[in-house]
This record gives structure tokens, sequence and C-alpha cells, in this order.
């Protein structure tokens, strides 16, 4: 399973719609789930996310300071933690505050897809965007560039 743990409920139409399109698209292929948590401050964020982590999971940070990839180098990384026997994958997108250290020291990577700042909703439906290309490019589909 694939998780993805982010602070903060989406308000807008258009965004609970690209994030309800892509999580059907990507259910498809691989079972996903979306855990929204409170928005709050830093240390609350941590709190509300370590009673919902797993740490057997594989962790991913999403975070400004992580190794930036391009969409092959993450098609990769998923490949490798799926073929290994890592099917449970967890991304965690922070709150406005960013994530707290603890959070980061525990996650097996911290991956950055931007020096720029994002809107967490419009964050999200461009997580689950990389994330269904990756699957469409693992199964040898078409997709568009």
């Amino acid at each position: 399973m694939i998780k993805i743990i982010c602070i903060g409920k989406l308000k807008e139409e258009y965004l609970k719609n690209l994030v309800n399109d892509y999580k059907t698209r990507i259910n498809k292929y691989h079972k996903l789930e979306i855990i929204e948590l409170k928005d709050s401050n830093i240390t609350e964020e941590k709190k509300e996310i370590l009673k919902v982590l797993n740490k057997e999971d594989y962790i991913i940070s999403l975070c400004i300071e992580g190794k930036e990839l391009n969409t092959i180098e993450l098609k990769n990384k998923i490949n490798n933690l799926l073929i290994n026997g890592k099917s449970n994958i967890t991304f965690i997108i922070g709150g406005s505050d960013g994530l707290d250290n603890e959070i980061k020291n525990i996650s097996n990577d911290l991956i950055s897809f931007s020096k720029l700042t994002f809107p967490h909703g419009l964050f999200r439906g461009i997580l689950l965007e990389q994330i269904y290309r990756v699957f469409k490019i693992l199964n040898n589909e078409n997709y568009h560039k």
C-alpha cells in the first residue's frame, strides 16, 4: 500500500476532484490511502503523524532540503522498493511550518520536488500525478509527456 499522510484538509472542490481522480487512477495499480491530519503547530502535527505512522513502512518525507529526483529516478526508487518487498510506502507532506526534525530523522528518505513553495492541496495533486505517472511507466503504458 502507498499511504500519503498530509496535514490539513482540502477545502477547494477543484483540488478534491484532482486528488480523487488520481486516487482512482492509482488504485488500478496499487492500493492508495490518503490520511489527512488536523492543521496545527509543528509539535502537535508531529504527534499526530507519529500516531498514524507505521515505522515498518518505507517512509519518504517531502521537504525542501530533500534530494530532488526526476520522474525516472522516482520510478526507479518506487520500483526497487516494490521489487525488494517494501510494498508499504508512506509519503509525508508537512504543514505550513514544514516537518519536525524527529519525523525527518525517522524517514528512510527525504525528497524535494522543488525549491519552490507550493500550496499544500496543489502539491498533493502533483505528488499523486507523479505516482500515477510512475505506475504508467512501470506498466509500459503510454502517458503524455
